[in-house]
């Protein structure tokens, strides 16, 4: 397999750390899809990653698709309840992460896309979508509780999806402290952070 994306992607490092989890082998390859000579339309239509590209040339993309087709995958470290009202929920709470990804990122393109001067840029835009992303975190907060792991006693993808959102918020939004409001949130960042496949995949 081969997965097209690259290290700053929070998206991107939702799916290498399932690999790593699952202890899956693949070829990853960088693409910078706001270069003009990008290539990645070649594989996915929509211009985006990550891009999973299988045997066959076949494509999956969307992170939400791509890993759970690769915890189908392996029977090592489930990471997705098979059916019912657990699994429900974690991706309730991957659908919650996303979310804060979603905003965050929409903020931080209205604030600095080269495509827009200073005049086009709404404060009010960016304000709106920091809110959504301080809401997300309060709730994750909430759902979390003084639970070991934030559907229950297992580690799974809710918290693969929470810790990726929390780190891109350290690595592009240095200045909301997350931390001092929300220490179970702190507790378990730091846990999720001794993880070789969190570890390894910091963007940079």
């Amino acid at each position: 397999m081969k997965l097209i994306g690259s290290v700053t992607s929070p998206y991107v490092r939702k799916v290498r750390i399932v690999m790593a989890e699952k202890k899956l082998d693949y070829e990853f390859v960088t693409e910078d899809v706001w270069n003009a000579a990008t290539t990645i339309g070649e594989s996915n239509p929509l211009g985006k990653v990550p891009c999973l590209v299988m045997d066959g040339a076949e494509a999956l993309f969307d992170s939400r698709v791509i890993v759970e087709y690769l915890d189908a995958l392996s029977p090592v470290g489930k990471l997705i309840p098979p059916v019912g009202r657990e699994r429900a929920g974690v991706k309730t709470w991957e659908a919650l992460a996303d979310g804060v990804l979603d905003a965050a990122i929409l903020a931080r393109l209205e604030a600095t896309w080269t495509g827009r001067s200073d005049e086009q840029r709404s404060s009010a835009w960016i304000e709106r979508q920091l809110g959504k992303v301080h809401a997300a975190v309060q709730a994750m907060a909430e759902g979390l509780g003084e639970q070991a792991f934030c559907s229950g006693v297992h580690f799974s993808l809710s918290d693969i999806s929470v810790g990726v959102a929390l780190g891109y918020l350290d690595f592009r939004f240095p200045e909301i402290d997350w931390r001092g409001p929300h220490p179970h949130l702190h507790r378990l960042f730091d846990k999720l952070m001794q993880r070789a496949s969190f570890a390894d995949t910091l963007p940079t």
